[in-house]
This record gives C-alpha cells, sequence and structure tokens, in this order.
C-alpha cells in the first residue's frame, strides 16, 4: 500500500439502513451530525443508510422494489410540461 494516502482517524460508528432498521457497529472516517446509544451503552455517530446488506435484493434472495424516494414520480413531476408538449 502507498504511504501517507490513508485517512488516520477511524473511529467506531453505528451504521443503520433506514429501509429495515438494522444496524451494525463498524469503524469509519464518515462524518456525522447524529450520534445514537448502542447495545454497550455507549454513544456512537450515526451514519444512516438507504440499503445495506440486510435489504439488498442480492443477499437477502427477495426482489422487491426499492424506490423510496419515488424517483420516477418525481421525474414525471418535474418534466410534465415538456411530456405534455411532445403530445
Amino acid at each position: 500500500m502507498k504511504q501517507g494516502i490513508h485517512p488516520e482517524n477511524y473511529r467506531f460508528v453505528v451504521f443503520q439502513d433506514m429501509s429495515n432498521g438494522s444496524s451494525f457497529l463498524s469503524r469509519s472516517t464518515a462524518p456525522s451530525k447524529e450520534n445514537i446509544k448502542w447495545e454497550d451503552g455507549n454513544e456512537y455517530p450515526l451514519i444512516k443508510l438507504e440499503i445495506s446488506n440486510t435489504s439488498h435484493p442480492f443477499y437477502t434472495g427477495k426482489m422487491k422494489l426499492v424506490d423510496t424516494a419515488g424517483r420516477v414520480d418525481k421525474f414525471m413531476n418535474r418534466y410534465k410540461d415538456h411530456i405534455a408538449k411532445k403530445k
């Protein structure tokens, strides 16, 4: 590995999957403004994830729609005037 390119400020962080509520503790340098109390009684920074291995269809074996933001609806609302003009 190259020397001097990796961050030195690793700390314990809780990652929480927002689609199913599962959490895990790991080390990271990712910034966070929120904290959460973990199972061991200590408080750690919280990083919220939209999808993780506990909710991804590849890992779970279940096919499900993972469109939490309604991307198609947002697109249609944004460009409805343009689409109407083409018709």
